[in-house]
This record gives structure tokens, C-alpha cells and sequence, in this order.
């Protein structure tokens, strides 16, 4: 046995450490290799992958290309407490597990409520009013739940005050000192407004929130009066920068209007919960969350003071998909460990049928216990600021801190959030941005599983009771998986109508290891649309594809092989399709050279890698007479 030596001896000290030139010339070679010419210097760029907000992703990162990174980071629970609130993070007890509910049934909320506080969760979030239990059924949705030992966060809309009133009413009643009341009254003026495109009670219902504020602040130490909701913009579709310049504009609007209602700052900063979605973009998200703690602190030091951005993060509403919805399970994972790494105060996890409906047991177990699995058994609460020091993270959070705070100072400009909101600077922006993201996601080059990539048209679909309505009026609600959805929609109303769904055929030639590949991407970007791919049987040619397309009972077909057998097969199978009266004949992959050849045969369209997706579609629905 050989036993390593403890003298500080490396394994590796007789190799030389690689230089960043060294490695931009290997890389540059397997470029050219793969037909991709690009100076050394480039290859990075090369390489480099484009966000939102003008941000890019390198593929390599060294403290030397690290800008303004860990060193400028501080230390947790200190400014510019980029790496946490709390010096001890969420090492002591770890993150506040935080369960929304939102069914109107005041008795079925109170089970809801009680099972998720038996078994794992630590904080309610509670919707009241038109969007959830009604006014009246406060006390009963929260009958037997000890007030003094679990938080209440309160979501309701433009009813907050008397919501907040009620909950305060059953502190007294129930016995519960005002030094033992915890959680969140949840007014959020600005952030209704938003969702509702209702401005007129504004000045109102901030004078209203700013009372309760005093309130908090004199009689209830452990309960926070605002809530400054970053989600009406997330949810529109704005990017990472976008929701956190707004959340920091609404931030600043509220410290204006409660100093200028006597209180403190210190105390105003106080008062404020921050909250932000959490996708499935782990650094993304992770790399948000320190952001928004940087540029908060940023904001408390011009105004005097000094405190920590208390952030609660929610699994995004935007990622989560109707088709397959168990993959959201997937999804809500990654974002909920990306929000306890970028260190939230508080994590709501929303279950996989929350864009389906009002979630059933399973669901809120599941949901539950994804935060229950990160804490006790991956123990990712233990690490303060697991992220820390990355030089990726660092120079993300850095990037995007200042992408954040140039948003931020456009809306000042502009009069601040409110004056953005009413003058359309908000949603023209987000708008834009989100018109962006809509193609990428409609060329399948931000891919969503289960629906754009590897749909199971054959899976049962997922019944719930529907959600109350949320408001409306505002900002748009959007979802990553709405333009395929809408697709699947009219491939379900076909089915029904007829009996089967539309279907496309799929001409494969040669044999398997010429056409597979091929094939597979035909019939997973058919399917993403709801048309059914028939390979049946498995190889055609020109003599044998008629029957093959008439016996399928499909409308279109799609050619798929290798290039060279295309040249060889591709045109008389084309031909033999049209005549057999193929509404469309595609062809899967670039044409080259042949395109003209093709076209003349019968081929009406290519379809490839990166091209639009939901164009190629809804085409197809549309000349098969799909509704």
C-alpha cells in the first residue's frame, strides 16, 4: 500500500500549471476541428452563450477575469451582505419553509394549513379576499394553529387593511401577547396596482399601509407591514434585471412614504419583505438573490442606515407547465435549492399543479418536502454562502447588480415606480424583453421538457379544481409553455371531435443508423405541437411510401435520413408523397446544395435545429384544417 506523504507534497507538482493562453490555443484547435475558425483570442467568445439584460456566460472563469469579485463581496450578515443577511446564514435552523394557500373552502384551507405545519412547514402564506378564503372564514382557515409559534403572511390584494385588522383581531383574541405575533401583513399597494392597471386608491392605500406600518412598528416587533412583491413583474415576463430594478424603485418609494409618515429609516427598512421568483436558472438565481441584498444595502447606505434585504423566494409561476406537470417537480427542486443557496430568508415552493389548478394533498407534500429533503438530508443549510468565492457567481452577481441598478435609476428618472408603472415604462419594457424570450422558446432554443422537447402525447391529462381568479387588468401573466399549449389545445379539440389526433408521417430511409437521429427529431418536434408522428414501417422508399402515407392516415409526411441517402432517395420519395396526396412534405435537416432539386420534387419545407418551432406547427394544423 502506498502511503501518501503529509509534508505538503502535491500529486500534481510535476506538472506545470496550464497558462490561459495555453488553454485558449487547445480550445481554438477543437474548433477548427469541428469547422468553427476563430482566432485564439476569441475563442472564448466563441464559446459564450448571450442572456438577458446584455449579460453573457463565458466558459471559463479565473480570478484574473473575475471583476470587482469575491474580495468586494464582504463577509455574511455585513454590508454589502451580497453573502447573506445573517453572519450564520441558514446554518442554525435554515431557511423558513413557507407554503402558500389559496382555496376559498375556509375548513379544507385549515387541513391544508394544519397538515403542512405537522409535518415540515414553517410559516403560512395566506391568501384573503376575492383571490382566496374570504374575509369571514380568516379565523376559521386558521382555527387550531398556534399564532405565537407559527408565522402568517397575508396576500390580499386590495382588502389588506381589513385582512390585517382580522389577523390582528385574533392575536387578541386567542391570547397571543403583541411581542409573539410573527410574520408578514402583506400590504403591497404598488404591487396590486401593477397586476390590476388600478392607480386612482394608490395614494390611499399607501396612507392605509403606512398606518399598519406604525403600527407593526410600535406595538408588534415581530410583524413586518409591507411586502414589496417583485412577482407582477416576474410574472409579465421580465428579466432578471428588470425584477430587480423594480422591486428596489418600489423599495425606495416605500422608505419616501413611510419617513415621510414619521417613521424612522431604520425603522421603514424594517417593515419591508422583498420577493422575488426563483427559476429553474439555479445561477441565475442564485446570483438575483445576492444582487438584490448588494443593491439594497446600497440603497440604505445613501439613505443613512444599514440593514439586510429580508428576502422570501418563490419557485416561479412562469416555469411551471400544464402538459406533463410532474416534471415540475424537476423544476421546483433546482429552484428552491438555487434560492437557498443565494440565501432567502424564506422559500415557498409551489406544488407541480399549481398551473393546473388548486393543488391536491400530493402536490403540498411533495412541495413540502422538496425544502424538507434540501435542509435534512442534503443539508445545503449547513454551507454559509455555499456559492461564495465561485468566481462565475461573483462575477455574475456583479454583472448583474449593475445591469439591475441601471434599470433601477431609469425608472427614478422617470418619477419613480409608480409614475413607471402609470406612464407605461414597465410593461413597454418588459414587453419587449419578453417578445425576445418568446422566440428563443418558440425555436426551441430555451427548451422547456414535457412540452417543447420530449412531449408524451400519450399522457392522461391532470384534472384540479380551478384556482380563484387573480387579478387582472395590469401587467399580462405569461408562461414559458403558452404558445405550444395553445397548439396542444387544438390537437385535444381534433381528438375529441374526431377520435384520433392529427398525425404526420414519418418516411424514414435507409437503415436505422442512416435515419434515427433524424427521426427522433422529427417526431419530438411534431409531438411538441400535438401531431401524432406514425413510423410505421420503420423504412420506406419510393416504391413502398405511397401505401406506407395512404395506410397512415396522416396529412403531412416528413422525409428523415442521412444527407447522402437524401441525395439518392430524397426526390422520388418526395414526388411519390405529393401523389399520394401529402397535404406538406417536409424534409429534416439543411438542404445544402440540393435545395432546389428537393423543392422541385415536392418538398415544401426543411425543418432543422434552431428553426421557429411553433411557425412550422401551426402551419401544419392549419393545413391538415385543424381548429
Amino acid at each position: 500500500m502506498t502511503v501518501l506523504p503529509d509534508d505538503g507534497f502535491s500529486l500534481a507538482a510535476e506538472f506545470p500549471d496550464a497558462t490561459h493562453e495555453q488553454w485558449q490555443r487547445l480550445v481554438a484547435g477543437v474548433l477548427r476541428k469541428a469547422g468553427r475558425e476563430a482566432p485564439d483570442t476569441a475563442a472564448e467568445d466563441v464559446l459564450s452563450t448571450a442572456l438577458e439584460d446584455g449579460l453573457t456566460t463565458r466558459p471559463l472563469y479565473t480570478a484574473r477575469t473575475a471583476r470587482n469579485g469575491a474580495d468586494g463581496a464582504g463577509y455574511p450578515g455585513f454590508a454589502p451582505f451580497t453573502r447573506g443577511g445573517r453572519p450564520e446564514g441558514g446554518a442554525v435552523s435554515g431557511w423558513d419553509v413557507r407554503q402558500r394557500h389559496d382555496r376559498p373552502d375556509p375548513v379544507r384551507t385549515n387541513e391544508a394549513v394544519l397538515a403542512d405545519l405537522e409535518n415540515g412547514v414553517t410559516s403560512v402564506w395566506l391568501s384573503v379576499g376575492a383571490a382566496g378564503v374570504p374575509l369571514s372564514g380568516l379565523a376559521t382557515a386558521l382555527d387550531g394553529v398556534y399564532l405565537d409559534l407559527a408565522p402568517v403572511v397575508l396576500d390580499a390584494g386590495d382588502e389588506f387593511d381589513a385582512a390585517a385588522r382580522e389577523l390582528l383581531r385574533l392575536y387578541d383574541e386567542r391570547g397571543v401577547t403583541p411581542e409573539a405575533a410573527l410574520g408578514n401583513l402583506g400590504a403591497d399597494p404598488l404591487g396590486h396596482a401593477a397586476r390590476t392597471g388600478q392607480y386612482g386608491d394608490v395614494a390611499d392605500r399607501t396612507a392605509a399601509a403606512s398606518g399598519l406600518a406604525q403600527l407593526c412598528h410600535q406595538k408588534y416587533p415581530g410583524l413586518r407591514a409591507l411586502t414589496v412583491d417583485a412577482l407582477p413583474y416576474h410574472e409579465a415576463g421580465a428579466s432578471a434585471a428588470q425584477e430587480l430594478g423594480c422591486s428596489l424603485a418600489t423599495g425606495v418609494s416605500w422608505l419616501r412614504a413611510l419617513t415621510a409618515a414619521g417613521l424612522p429609516v431604520e425603522a421603514a427598512c424594517g417593515q419591508l419583505e422583498f420577493r422575488y421568483a426563483a427559476t429553474a436558472d439555479q445561477f441565475l438565481t442564485i446570483a438575483k438573490l445576492r444582487a438584490a441584498r448588494r443593491l439594497w444595502a446600497r440603497v440604505t447606505e445613501v439613505c443613512g442606515t444599514a440593514g439586510a434585504q429580508r428576502q422570501h423566494a418563490v419557485t416561479s409561476p412562469v416555469m411551471m407547465t400544464r402538459r406533463d406537470p410532474w416534471v415540475n417537480m424537476l423544476r421546483t427542486t433546482v429552484a428552491s435549492l438555487a434560492a437557498g443557496v443565494g440565501g432567502a430568508d424564506a422559500v415557498t415552493v409551489l406544488p407541480f399543479d399549481h398551473a393546473i389548478g388548486l393543488p391536491d394533498g400530493f402536490a403540498r407534500r411533495i412541495a413540502r418536502n422538496t425544502s424538507t429533503i434540501l435542509l435534512e438530508e442534503s443539508h445545503v443549510g449547513r454551507v454559509i454562502d455555499p456559492a461564495g468565492g465561485s468566481w462565475y457567481v461573483e462575477q455574475l452577481t456583479d454583472e448583474l447588480a449593475h445591469a439591475a441598478w441601471t434599470w433601477f435609476q431609469e425608472i427614478e428618472r422617470a418619477g419613480g415606480q409608480e409614475a413607471a408603472l402609470r406612464g407605461g415604462l414597465v410593461s413597454e419594457r418588459i414587453g419587449a424583453g419578453w417578445e425576445s424570450r418568446t422566440k428563443n422558446l418558440a425555436k426551441r432554443r430555451e427548451p422547456v421538457t414535457g412540452v417543447s422537447e420530449f412531449p408524451l402525447l400519450s399522457q392522461a391529462p391532470v384534472e384540479r379544481d380551478p384556482a380563484p381568479a387573480a387579478p387582472s387588468g395590469g401587467l399580462p401573466k405569461v408562461r414559458r409553455d403558452e404558445a405550444f399549449e395553445a397548439l396542444r389545445a387544438r390537437s385535444d379539440a381534433h381528438l375529441a371531435a374526431t377520435g384520433a389526433r392529427p398525425r404526420v408521417f414519418i418516411a424514414a430511409l435507409g437503415p436505422a443508423a442512416a435515419h434515427t437521429a433524424r427521426v427522433s427529431f422529427a417526431a419530438n418536434l411534431f409531438q411538441a405541437g400535438g401531431i401524432e408522428p406514425v413510423h410505421d414501417p420503420v423504412q420506406v422508399d419510393a416504391a413502398s411510401v405511397a401505401d406506407a402515407f395512404t395506410a397512415s392516415g396522416a396529412g403531412v409526411a416528413c422525409i428523415c435520413s442521412s444527407d447522402s441517402l437524401y441525395a439518392e432517395q430524397a426526390a422520388p420519395v418526395a414526388e411519390a408523397l405529393t401523389a399520394a396526396g401529402a397535404l406538406r412534405v417536409f424534409l429534416a435537416g439543411r438542404p445544402g446544395e440540393q435545395r432546389e432539386t428537393y423543392e422541385r420534387a415536392g418538398v415544401d419545407e426543411f425543418v432543422v435545429a434552431g428553426g421557429d418551432a411553433v411557425a412550422v406547427l401551426t402551419s401544419v394544423l392549419d393545413r391538415i384544417g385543424v381548429a
